[in-house]
């Protein structure tokens, strides 16, 4: 088991904000990138494109699902989590590894209210973490490996 305390609802909430944050800006890159695509094949024509809601939606989970996997298998955090000092790891304090994250991300965009559990959980956990074997740590340290000097510097 970890090292470091289970992070609580207040913290991973915020964290869950700053990365939705995070990927609606990628959403309106998206969208601005489609629209300049438009603009630059088409300028006598140009009209901004028209958002569909099922497009729009099945788009924002696949780039969640897509975010946080990439920050949970590599480094155990995403943006969110470095602002406010977390760590997704195993129970033997590793990181989760490609598959339980993809998984991991999925079961959260699906399901986000398995958060919630987190606030009555005496040791922190919510849904996700519970099913996958997984912990939210505060860890406000860098990961050793990205702090390496690299030889020759």
């Amino acid at each position: 088991m970890s090292e470091h305390r289970p992070a609580g609802i207040v913290t991973r909430g915020l964290a869950a904000l700053l990365d939705l944050g995070i990927v609606l800006a990628g959403m309106g890159g998206l969208y601005l990138s489609w629209a300049l695509m438009r603009l630059l094949f088409s300028p006598q024509q140009f009209a901004f494109p028209d958002v569909k809601v099922i497009m729009s939606v099945t788009t924002c989970s696949a780039l969640s699902v897509l975010y946080l996997a990439a920050c949970w298998a590599t480094t155990g955090r995403t943006v969110g989590a470095v602002v406010m000092g977390l760590r997704v790891v195993g129970r033997d304090d590793r990181l989760v590894g490609w598959v339980r994250a993809v998984v991991r991300a999925g079961f959260c965009v699906v399901f986000p209210v398995g958060l919630i559990v987190v606030a009555v959980d005496r040791r922190r956990r919510s849904l996700q973490d519970i099913v996958l074997r997984t912990v939210v740590v505060y860890d406000w340290q860098p990961d050793p490996h990205l702090a390496e000097p690299h030889p020759g510097r």
